[in-house]
């Protein structure tokens, strides 16, 4: 059974950081690519950070480029997400989420994605 399991989230004030986990079981963390979604309150699901299964490539929504950053450790079957200079409409449920993607490449929609987490809440405050 795949399990995808998140932490890291909290709150926190703007310009501060967090660093979200992902740890993945039961599937061959390497043969995955990996992506970190987020819904902010009352929003639909959107794209945030993606990285190749080799680490290799990594793809940022535009509202993020600069200030997050993507990681994976395939040693350790978990994928990360540094975030840094949060800003309040970063506030959102922060899902990690496995595609099976042939390519040293990621994929950025969701229903590219196979597995998914539960999600961690990131609140910031102003």
């Amino acid at each position: 059974q795949v399990q995808l399991v998140e932490s890291g989230g909290g709150l926190v004030q703007a310009g501060g950081s967090l660093r979200l986990s992902c740890a993945a079981s039961g599937l061959t963390f390497s043969n995955y690519a990996m992506g970190w979604f987020r819904q902010p309150p009352g929003k639909e699901q959107e794209f945030v950070a993606a990285i190749s299964w080799s680490g290799g490539s990594t793809y940022y929504a535009d509202s993020v480029k600069g200030r997050f950053i993507i990681s994976r450790d395939n040693a350790k079957n978990s994928v990360y997400l540094q975030m840094n200079s949060l800003k309040p409409e970063d506030t959102a449920v922060y899902y990690c989420a496995a595609d099976r993607f042939v390519g040293d490449a990621a994929r950025t929609r969701t229903s590219s994605y196979d597995y998914w987490g539960r999600g961690t809440q990131v609140t910031v405050s102003s």
